[in-house]
């Protein structure tokens, strides 16, 4: 993606289900499971570069013990940073005396990684995950983290103010723990009262309420209000772990078992590259559903709610998640292909003089699939013309059609990053230009024409200032921008962070063209619409902004879109295709998720999101 938007959090989950001795003796080393949350981590590290945190639980602390210990950090070698420190901690004890495994900081059997990109704008390292809550009971302490975003943050929090609770902060992550936390607190309390009056005291209750704990029915209770994509995860002091996927299956989360342990992740690759698993060994949480396990190592499987409006993000697909899975490798070539018939018509199907590439390196694999629908054409016209003819055909001629070839070059490389501390905008914008180098010699000045294909365009800031400006030092033709996603038109409210109006060239678009048809009142119309239904319950809201877009088709949009990355004083044609939703959704099967594209959200929070988000746009644009 040329204009790179934050990604949404990463998760992964340890569960050692044999003592450390038996890792020490099958794989050299009693931290085991330590080494494979690490590598969990860093392999996911593309989806949080603001932050990271872990946890690990040991389940056979004596009392006077530590059990629960945890680690974070800030910026992006968050991962280099926390396990550092947990390498220290851990050398400091072997200094100090501690000389078995079983002792030492951080070596347990269970263990909670998070990879953090912030969707709030809030920062800092108390929003690290995972959380903590304490308790000197073993089975009311949580940790808690996760991959989510709720959209009725405000919701939950009068629900548990309203049981008598003071929460300190109002951001979803800490709402989401002291509502589990005072369900957790709850339920204890009930085990207690129960197996006391039976003569049960000290250890002995304490082993008879972990063994017993609910965490199945406590996250159903919890979860009951919840609205967003999130995949949240959970471990108590005592052992017990949960893993649990939002109902509409926005979020996505892989897991695999085998009789030495449990893992899950955000991803399903980096589960088998890890463990060196098949594809097939590796399952997908469903929606709705939760991975429980219990302090002895049960696990079990739980439709915990019901699947709703089931729409995994598309997203994921296209650009989040890494390309090594199979079928994400499949869909995004897919993607690619599926736009074959639009960039022949924008280049006149004449492929011998054009040049196809792609830009950044994301967009790699859409690309592979452009050049294999791309090569299919030629084929089948190379067929034609060798078959078509009622005379004999020379050898020459036949060589001719057949040496033609789709034409392909790496026509830009990025070369620098740019320095953000440069305030002027001139000067920026001429800095910018020089992001990207090209390779010289490739285009016939003034014949060929240039296709390159990114992933997805969502600001097209970077296009303007750098690539397009870099492109046309070739002097091709026409240049044809390529996007394998459509055209991102609205706001995530799902752990995204594309939550302004005003950041999408899409929406900025539209609001030219009406500007220009004279159509500014629509403008005013929709603002109105959105502001009356301020203060209604969320599942009677509707998206309004989407009346925005109603005026015009997608080939308007893309059009002005070209226009307005046109750098100032360039002579070359500019064209901005897109990819269509229901090319999309060929592409990419059952994640079908597309509400950044469509505007249809699955949950009723989304609705009420996308019309506070253009309310803000409105009030700061013309209100002001």
């Amino acid at each position: 993606m040329s204009d790179a938007i934050k990604h949404e959090c990463g998760i992964a989950l340890v569960r050692l289900l044999k003592p450390l001795s038996y890792y020490r003796q099958k794989y050299g080393t009693s931290a085991y499971g330590l080494n494979t949350l690490y590598l969990l981590m860093e392999k996911q590290h593309n989806r949080g570069q603001e932050g990271a945190g872990m946890a690990c639980v040991k389940l056979e602390a004596q009392p006077g013990e530590e059990y629960i210990f945890r680690e974070r950090a800030l910026g992006s070698g968050a991962i280099s940073d926390v396990f550092d420190a947990v390498g220290r901690q851990i050398s400091e004890a072997q200094a100090g005396g501690v000389d078995t495994p079983d002792r030492l900081p951080f070596m347990g059997e269970l263990y909670l990684g998070h990879l953090r990109y912030s969707t709030t704008g809030k920062s800092g390292i108390s929003y690290v995950h995972p959380f903590l809550r304490r308790n000197n009971w073993r089975s009311r302490n949580l940790c808690l983290a996760g991959n989510f975003n709720l959209t009725n943050v405000d919701e939950i929090l009068a629900d548990i103010v309203a049981k008598g609770q003071h929460p300190r902060h109002n951001a979803d992550t800490f709402i989401i723990l002291e509502q589990i936390g005072y369900l957790l607190d709850r339920e204890v309390e009930k085990l207690y009262e129960c197996y006391s009056a039976t003569g049960l005291s000290g250890l002995e209750l304490n082993h008879v309420i972990e063994e017993q704990l609910d965490m199945e029915g406590i996250v159903r209770t919890a979860s009951e209000k919840w609205d967003g994509g999130f995949v949240i995860c959970g471990l108590t002091g005592s052992g017990d772990a949960f893993v649990f996927r939002d109902k509409w299956g926005i979020r996505p989360a892989f897991y695999y078992f085998d009789e030495e342990i449990i893992v899950v992740a955000s991803e399903r690759p980096v589960i088998q590259t890890i463990l060196d698993v098949p594809t097939e060994k590796v399952n997908e949480l469903y929606a709705g559903q939760g991975l429980i396990v219990k302090k002895g190592g049960e696990m079990r499987l739980s439709q915990i709610q019901q699947p709703g409006n089931v729409t995994p993000c598309s997203f994921e697909r296209i650009y989040f998640s890494r390309g090594s899975d199979r079928d994400i490798y499949r869909e995004r070539k897919m993607l690619g292909k599926l736009l074959t018939d639009q960039i022949l018509q924008s280049v006149g199907h004449d492929t011998d003089h054009t040049v196809f590439s792609f830009i950044p390196n994301t967009a790699e694999i859409a690309y592979y699939g452009m050049m294999e629908g791309l090569e299919e054409y030629l084929n089948s016209k190379k067929s034609v013309d060798l078959l078509g003819t009622t005379d004999t055909i020379s050898s020459y001629r036949a060589d001719q059609i057949l040496s033609r070839r789709i034409r392909t070059e790496k026509l830009a490389i990025k070369d620098i990053k740019l320095r953000t501390f440069i305030a002027e905008n001139n000067s920026r914008d001429d800095l910018a230009t020089h992001v990207y180098d090209i390779t010289y010699g490739t285009i016939t000045e003034g014949v060929d024409n240039i296709v390159v294909i990114d992933d997805s365009i969502v600001r097209g800031t970077t296009l303007k200032r750098s690539i397009i400006k870099i492109l046309c030092r070739l002097r091709p033709k026409k240049i044809v921008i390529v996007s394998s996603s459509p055209q991102i038109r609205y706001p995530d409210c799902y752990g995204i962070d594309m939550s302004r109006m005003e950041e999408f060239i899409a929406f900025n678009a539209a609001i030219e063209l009406l500007k220009e048809r004279g159509e500014e009142k629509a403008i005013e119309a929709v603002y109105r619409k959105c502001k009356e239904q301020q203060g209604k319950p969320k599942e009677e809201i509707v998206n309004y902004v989407k009346e925005i877009y109603a005026p015009f088709t997608d080939r308007d949009i893309s059009g002005k879109i070209a226009r307005m990355v046109t750098p100032p004083g360039c002579t070359i044609e500019i064209e901005v295709v897109y990819q269509t939703v229901a090319n999309l959704h060929k592409a990419c099967g059952s994640h079908n998720g597309d509400w950044y594209f469509s505007g249809d959200y699955p949950t009723p929070g989304g609705n009420r999101l996308v019309n506070e988000s253009f309310i803000n746009f409105y009030e700061e644009v013309y209100l002001k």
